[in-house]
């Protein structure tokens, strides 16, 4: 079953999809609140909208399917992370430490925007940049779990894309620090949220979700890979932010980008040039993944802001004057 998020009239409204479009849930009801109630009943609840009425998918705007408390964006894919570490620091190969463990970080739930919305070039960027994900949500709450336990934590998938700021994020983390405002502006999530049981079909020998993934600028293909490809399956990433922690029903977390072209920054590694040049206002990114769905944004101008002040040099003082 895939889930939605939409506004038309003003007003925003949540339901599930069919052929014939989105029947909406019972009024006031989210997408968060079905994904908290659980699998079954938001099973069930589906199948009973399914009974309503049906609003064309192009005659409204998706929203993110789901507003979560939470975004926890990984680095899964090895190509990735060999391409980028090469456009960011200059240095060849994978660090022994990303084998160690699925590394992530905290982004910002509060910059989701939809399926189709505008994307603007973050204030101060050059080197704008998408990144080609798949986020699972968790359904259930759940601290310190096995990857065997988060299995049955999984309500369902999505589309990421994770926008990047390459050049602000390249400086941020020569400070030991970040990502930050390299990936604070924007993250699309969509089109909608499909629930775990539709993707079981393409679980291959490994347990590794075997989807298509595809991104395009312009109309023209820039990567392509499959999500099997990550180092570690969904329920491995959601056992480890669980550990000594907790995860909770809604949470998102990101695959991280896939490799092959998944972003532009890997390409740049690997090539030693802006090949294909960074992203300018105009563009338009589509990203398709079998069986989930496909988003599209296109860029547009960001806020001109200020720039920002440098730090003082420190003055020492340990006491104040007299």
């Amino acid at each position: 079953m895939r889930f939605a998020t939409w506004e038309a009239e003003g007003q925003v409204r949540a339901g599930v999809l069919s052929d014939a479009g989105l029947h909406e849930l019972p009024a006031r009801t989210t997408v968060l609140d079905i994904v908290r109630a659980g699998l079954p009943h938001a099973l069930d609840a589906g199948a009973a909208a399914l009974d309503g009425p049906a609003v064309p998918v192009g005659s409204v705007r998706l929203l993110p399917p789901l507003d979560p408390p939470t975004v926890r964006d990984f680095v899964a894919f090895e190509e990735h992370v060999e391409g980028v570490r090469k456009a960011i620091d200059g240095q060849a190969g994978v660090v022994p430490e990303w084998y160690e463990a699925p590394t992530f970080y905290f982004t910002n739930p509060y910059a989701l925007v939809g399926a189709h919305d505008d994307v603007a070039v973050p204030p101060g960027s050059q080197r704008f940049d998408f990144e080609l994900e798949v986020a699972v949500v968790v359904g259930r709450d759940g601290a310190s779990l096995t990857p065997e336990q988060a299995r049955e934590h999984v309500f369902g998938y999505t589309v990421l894309n994770d926008w990047s700021a390459r050049d602000l994020q390249a400086r941020e983390m020569k400070v030991s620090l970040g990502p930050a405002k390299g990936k604070d502006s924007a993250s699309t999530l969509g089109p909608w949220l499909v629930t775990a049981d539709e993707l079981e079909p393409y679980r291959d020998d490994e347990g590794f979700l075997a989807l298509d993934m595809r991104v395009s600028v312009n109309g023209a293909e820039v990567g392509q890979d499959l999500l099997s490809n990550m180092g570690w399956p969904f329920e491995e990433l959601i056992a480890y932010a669980s550990r000594g922690t907790w995860v909770r029903a809604g949470d998102v977390l990101g695959s991280g980008t896939c490799g092959n072209g998944g972003c532009l920054a890997e390409l740049w590694g690997r090539r030693g040039e802006l090949s294909p040049p960074p992203l300018e206002p105009g563009d338009v990114v589509e990203m398709t993944v079998e069986g989930i769905g496909s988003i599209r944004n296109r860029v547009v101008p960001g806020l001109e802001l200020p720039p920002v002040r440098a730090a003082r040099p420190r003055p020492r003082t340990r006491k104040r004057p007299s």
